[in-house]
């Protein structure tokens, strides 16, 4: 008897014991069931075994509607991918990526001629200048943020992303190389009485006024930077700020411009203003003739570095101490527009974007087609 009944609890301990011993991964409760440790589950529900991993889990893509209507709740792997459970890791759909499947992928990986940017990360413009607007309440001159507000409202600010193409390439994966642009040959002005413009851009240079702005900035060296219209970008040597004496920096900006590789800038001209800071002005500005072949037309704006950098830059800078935020700082503007245009292969040709090459037409020539070979 005393056998029997041994026996008999030895078979109730046995059966109160949880499935597989919670398989390591989880402990036991009194009910018999398994409390599982941090990233273990069975199947895709908490409990059972604890015998399968768990994936990451992310804001969902889209997902069943909540209480309040809300779609993009938490989801294991995103909802964009299958869940591996014996590696815990997330098999990606086609066009996500990331540890749960968060991210968007960029087509084609970007042609291997650009990166893959989040959409934060995305410029409104293609220089910094663009950001410049006027006439906003309580000041003159205010820079927009590189993204706009609206942007950065959006959900998937940080996890959806675009190809931001190297120089010279474009289309969405930045797989098409470009062709240069540049004027029509036999674009004709609508009033030939008129003065022919060019563009003129003014760079502003403001200054706390003060006598020791001349002194601050004895040593005072900025660079230029040229971006062509396709997006190749060329930095000058160190430029020289002369505080009493604009005009021989005037002059030293237009040797630099001219000197950039390739004859980007074949002709400009530079003037600028007296600047008399014991007087109470507190700004020098150059305005920037764009009058060569090669920049006929619409160009990007300058950007105008004034930051400290020495050992290990190139140009090596001292810094130029200009106001830098609130409604004087320095800027750079589109004083004057154009009279010319500027088109791919100057209008008179045909772009290879598998070459960047201009396949003129009949009577035109040049490397962007900007020679009339032909009288028609």
């Amino acid at each position: 008897m005393m056998k029997l009944a041994l026996s008999l609890a030895l078979l109730g301990l046995a059966s109160a014991a949880c499935p597989n011993s919670c398989s390591g991964h989880g402990t036991c409760g009194f009910d018999d069931t398994c409390t599982c440790y941090q990233d273990w589950v069975m199947g895709d529900m908490d409990g059972g075994d604890c015998s399968d991993r768990k994936c990451p889990y992310e804001i969902s893509w889209v997902s069943t509607p909540n209480a309040d209507g809300y779609v993009h709740t938490y989801a294991e792997c995103s909802g964009r991918g299958i869940c591996d459970r014996s590696s815990g890791q997330c098999d990606c759909f086609d066009g996500f990526t990331g540890k749960a499947c968060g991210y968007t992928t960029c087509p084609n990986d970007c042609s291997g001629h650009g990166t893959c940017e989040y959409i934060e990360e995305l410029t409104v413009g293609s220089v910094p200048g663009d950001y410049a607007t006027f006439g906003i309440a309580g000041s003159g001159f205010q820079l927009k943020s590189a993204t706009s507000t609206y942007v950065s409202s959006l959900w998937d600010y940080g996890k959806t992303r675009a190809c931001v193409c190297d120089p010279m390439y474009t289309e969405v994966d930045c797989s098409r190389k470009m062709c240069p642009k540049g004027n029509d040959v036999l674009d004709t002005r609508m009033d030939t009485t008129d003065k022919l413009l060019y563009q003129v851009q003014n760079i502003s240079f403001n200054f706390q006024a003060d006598e020791s702005t001349e002194e601050t900035n004895m040593n005072a060296t900025f660079s230029l930077t040229f971006k062509s219209t396709i997006n190749e970008t060329f930095t000058t040597i160190p430029i020289k700020l002369y505080v009493a004496n604009a005009a021989k920096t005037a002059t030293e900006m237009e040797t630099a411009l001219k000197a950039l590789p390739n004859y980007v800038i074949d002709d400009v001209k530079v003037n600028s203003t007296t600047a008399d800071v014991t007087s109470g002005f507190d700004a020098i500005n150059f305005l920037v003739y764009f009058t060569g072949t090669s920049v006929a037309g619409p160009q990007n704006l300058l950007m105008v570095d004034t930051a400290e950098c020495k050992d290990g830059c190139t140009p090596k800078l001292t810094g130029v101490d200009v106001k830098s935020f609130g409604s004087g700082l320095s800027y750079v503007t589109e004083a004057v527009k154009a009279d010319y245009n500027n088109y791919e292969c100057g209008r008179r040709g045909k772009c290879d974007y598998d070459s960047g090459l201009c396949d003129c037409f009949e009577g035109y020539t040049g490397y962007k087609c900007q020679t009339q070979t032909a009288l028609i």
